[in-house]
């Protein structure tokens, strides 16, 4: 796995909002590759008359929604952001785009994002026949990813993220409606959840997305904002989680890949990620911390979260 990149990302100005051009000009020495025009795609998930607002947003405000702001470049950036995160899923590599994208839904923005990256190329595969299993790890709920797939079952759709945080939903009890119930996974961490938290998660329902559902590809909303010193959130994950989600990711499937969503601390980031790819890669994990450990009081609210959940989804699949 690769990281897609072009400095067309860095056009989608927004000042010294948390969202800014230095997430990505963390990565100096990545090469640019060519990104396709994704514009034919961008209405396989949003509506045309959104679509035609975000190229226009810049005319009338700088911001779109309270979090999401814009400027002339944004347009043409989060276009080339659908298009890298499409290739990453023809190539098996990771998309290092930005705007974000999974808080976007069809007809509105939300949470930094204007166009779901990660949605638009899913739906881009299960036109194609494909079943895809869509973990998203950011410590935020992807919302608008989990509205577009919530009633299908051609997506998984599997959330670990904090719960209460913002967008303020991915409660245990969201599991999908019509065809797509039981394929909504919300797996809510109590805010201070660690490393130990964090990758019980991971493991607990790895049988079963693996085994039960049985996906063609697997698409990684890659968020690094569950990072101990990350500035949104309070989770406490460090990079050794992340570069074991990506090696038992690889050793598991065969088919994947990878889009940045969230990760705010600058100076974390490259770490993240790049310890990411290395599990993913099979290789020696660049980078070390000292793994964190939730509290008792913690662990009796996850487990409780969690007995919950499998309440509600033991209808659906085996445990």
């Amino acid at each position: 796995m690769k990281l897609i990149f072009n400095k067309i990302f860095l056009q989608h100005d927004t000042g010294m909002h948390p969202e800014n051009v230095k997430r990505l000009e963390v990565f100096p020495d990545v090469p640019e590759t060519e990104i396709i025009d994704a514009t034919p795609y961008l209405a396989l998930v949003h509506e045309p008359a959104y679509i035609k607002n975000i190229r226009n947003a810049h005319l009338d405000g700088d911001w779109l929604d309270r979090d999401t702001r814009v400027s002339p470049g944004s347009y043409a950036a989060a276009v080339a952001a659908v298009g890298a995160t499409i290739m990453a899923s023809e190539t098996g590599d990771f998309a290092l785009v930005r705007p974000p994208g999974h808080h976007a839904y069809p007809n509105r923005s939300s949470g930094f994002c204007l166009f779901n990256n990660v949605a638009i190329a899913t739906q881009k595969l299960v036109n194609e026949g494909k079943r895809v299993l869509l973990i998203d790890f950011d410590g935020h709920l992807g919302d608008g990813t989990s509205h577009i797939f919530y009633d299908t079952d051609q997506v998984l759709y599997w959330s670990i993220h904090q719960y209460p945080a913002f967008p303020g939903n991915g409660r245990v009890s969201e599991i999908g409606e019509g065809s797509g119930t039981g394929y909504t996974i919300n797996v809510p961490l109590p805010p201070q959840s660690g490393d130990d938290i964090f990758m019980d998660a991971f493991r607990t329902f790895l049988p079963l997305v693996e085994k039960q559902f049985q996906p063609d590809v697997v698409a990684i909303s890659a968020g690094f904002d569950a990072h101990v010193f990350d500035l949104l959130l309070e989770l406490r994950v460090t990079v050794g989680s992340f570069y074991r989600i990506g090696k038992t990711l690889s050793e598991r499937f065969d088919h994947l890949f990878a889009t940045l969503e969230g990760g705010y601390n600058v100076e974390e980031l490259p770490r993240c990620v790049y310890n990411f790819l290395a599990g993913v890669n099979g290789e020696e994990a660049p980078y070390e911390e000292a793994p964190t450990t939730s509290s008792r009081t913690i662990w009796e609210e996850y487990e409780n979260r969690l007995h919950v959940l499998i309440n509600y989804l033991q209808p659906y699949w085996k445990f």
